[in-house]
């Protein structure tokens, strides 16, 4: 069935063959920020 999934791939996963990777955190802008944003563009 290919509904679901093989487990026996899933076992015999190796870590040890991912690459390391950075995570970069996003931070979404507040209302006082982007006010402030559109206030320095327009002057």
């Amino acid at each position: 069935m290919a509904d679901k999934p093989d487990m026996g791939e899933i076992a015999g996963f190796d870590k040890a063959k991912l690459k390391k990777t950075e995570t970069q955190e996003n931070t979404l802008l507040t209302k006082e920020t982007t006010e402030q944003e559109k206030r320095s563009e327009i002057s």
